[in-house]
């Protein structure tokens, strides 16, 4: 079962890669992830690290609390 806060906060990542034309190599590349981890972080099924969370809210040029935020 996933967990509620994962899959949200993957379904905001998700949704800012996609409104910054962003594909998931692409994210992964530019936040030192793979595309596997991005899809993963996305779906909510990976139980990630802040650290990462701050490297993906770099690689999108946003704020973290955009992400924990993001109204979609």
């Amino acid at each position: 079962m996933q967990d509620e806060l994962l899959f949200k906060l993957g379904q905001s990542i998700r949704y800012l890669r996609l409104k910054r034309g962003l594909s998931q190599e692409e994210l992964g590349f530019k936040s030192d992830l793979s595309t596997n981890s991005v899809s993963s972080i996305e779906r909510g099924a990976y139980n990630f690290k802040i650290k990462t969370l701050y490297k993906i809210a770099e690689a999108l040029n946003v704020d973290v609390m955009e992400i924990i935020n993001c109204k979609f």
